[in-house]
């Protein structure tokens, strides 16, 4: 691939944890990729599996998805419905063609600044070396 790709990558992010760990990470300092478009969420279980395919067709390249460990939850168990239910949505994307690197999940809390910075690492590794996704991509439009 390219040396000059730089990947795309929205990421839904729990408000309690994963998105208080990204904070904490980046108010120590760490330097990670800022290849991210962060969307801030109150809990990973309020997340439609379908802004996962919208993001794919507004031409993210991968998506990541970061909530609280689970048994940590803000919102008693909503981080469990979310895992079932992107557990099943990354089948789907395999399905429908998708490399399954392009879709992450992961369980960073607010004390894990650090771990925050290797998760994204890799997402940003991983899709940088399939490259762009143009399989979805919508059209745009003029009226």
């Amino acid at each position: 691939m390219s040396e000059q790709f730089e990947p795309n990558i929205v990421a839904f992010l729990c408000n309690w944890c994963s998105y208080a760990g990204a904070d904490l990470a980046g108010t120590s300092r760490t330097h990670y990729p800022a290849n991210l478009k962060v969307i801030r969420v109150m809990c990973t279980g309020r997340i439609n599996p379908l802004f996962v395919l919208n993001a794919l067709q507004q031409g993210a390249d991968g998506v990541l998805v970061s909530g609280c460990h689970p048994g940590d939850c803000h919102y008693m168990e909503g981080n469990m419905y979310a895992r079932r239910r992107f557990r099943l949505m990354k089948d789907l994307l395999e399905y429908l063609g998708v490399d399954s690197r392009r879709f992450h999940m992961s369980w960073v809390s607010a004390s894990e600044g650090g771990k925050w910075k290797e998760v994204v690492e890799k997402v940003v590794d991983e899709v940088s070396e399939i490259g762009p996704f143009e399989q979805f991509k919508r059209e745009k439009i003029n009226w």
